[in-house]
């Protein structure tokens, strides 16, 4: 071996002999998932919310390590348009819409970016999807029962049999007011009911139907109208109080802020089978392939408080089947 070639061979041993050691597999960076969460009615949060945030902590997304949790509470469907496109450009790993008007929002925006959606009253119906077994399109996630307001016009007329007028609120320009409507005149004629049916869809309207009122004209509210019951929901229940008019509410939490009564689906059970969907979507999978899940649990919430301030008196056929009491 020459005198070169021995120099050559050392200066390449030094100088492996100096770097520094090398991890047999270069380390990859963790992928940070960042999710969009929309929802429309500035004064409450939507159940399921926490759950699904908990729930998505447990399977290992952490905010600040591997998860960016970007929740968003808009005023109305216009504000819910604008994070939309602010999203799909930034953009965002995924959506998740708490009802129909953030998924229409974001239906209306991307085709591509995945949306779970929480809380929504019929996804085919709406176009979001194309059968509950395949969804078939960027959409999917679980649906709750929230057809239910013939049930709740009979736990009312049960509660007090002299119930006669009740004030049905909609919002006309909401798709599903009609059927809503039709569900209340079904159950109206054989419980003796006798509606009183007014559109208000803005905070000025839902303040002129109130103001327009005549003594003694209702005896109860409810509301027919998805989008209603989202964007003015403690505005309505504040304003029955004042006339003192009971509530019939949609969901649990209006028991909490004065209703007197709700029917409604379990919402904080959507948020971890929400969470599985966007597990399932982040290895890998399409929401065109996965069923949309069904849940059937229901809340039956009674505000006792409210029903002694308003002279009434819960039965015991009442009393014993009620999930959540206000005391």
């Amino acid at each position: 071996m020459n005198v070169a070639r021995h120099w050559l061979l050392a200066l390449v041993a030094a100088s492996w002999l100096c770097s520094p050691p090398q991890p047999a597999f270069a380390q990859k960076a963790t992928k940070v998932w960042h999710i969009g969460l929309c929802h429309v009615g500035l004064d409450h949060e939507p159940p399921g919310l926490h759950t699904l945030h908990k729930a998505l902590n447990d399977m290992g997304y952490v905010d600040g390590k591997n998860l960016n949790f970007d929740w968003r509470n808009q005023a109305d469907a216009a504000a819910a348009a604008r994070t939309m496109k602010e999203w799909v450009a930034a953009p965002v790993d995924l959506i998740v819409g708490f009802e129909d008007q953030c998924v229409s929002a974001a239906k209306a925006v991307t085709s591509t970016i995945p949306i779970v959606f929480v809380q929504i009253y019929d996804p085919q119906s709406a176009g979001f999807i194309q059968t509950l077994a395949r969804p078939g399109g960027n959409a999917t996630g679980p649906v709750a029962n929230l057809k239910l307001l013939d049930k709740r016009l009979q736990l009312l007329k049960e509660i007090d049999p002299k119930v006669k007028r009740i004030l049905v609120l909609y919002d006309k320009n909401d798709r599903y007011s009609d059927r809503e409507r039709s569900l209340a005149r079904e159950a109206a004629t054989p419980l003796n009911l006798t509606l009183v049916e007014r559109a208000a869809g803005t905070e000025a309207e839902v303040k002129q139907v109130f103001a327009g009122l005549k003594p003694g004209e209702v005896d109860a509210v409810i509301v027919a109208s998805p989008h209603l019951q989202t964007n003015h929901p403690k505005l309505i229940i504040k304003l029955s109080e004042q006339a003192r008019l009971p509530v019939v509410g949609h969901r649990e939490a209006w028991v909490d802020w004065g209703a007197l009564i709700s029917y409604s689906s379990d919402g904080d059970s959507a948020g971890p089978v929400a969470a599985r969907y966007i597990d399932k979507i982040f290895k890998g999978a399409k929401p065109a392939d996965l069923p949309v899940e069904e849940l059937s649990t229901t809340v039956l919430a009674v505000n006792f408080k409210r029903a002694r301030e308003l002279g009434l008196t819960i039965p015991p056929s009442i009393a014993v089947r009620t999930d959540h009491k206000v005391e």
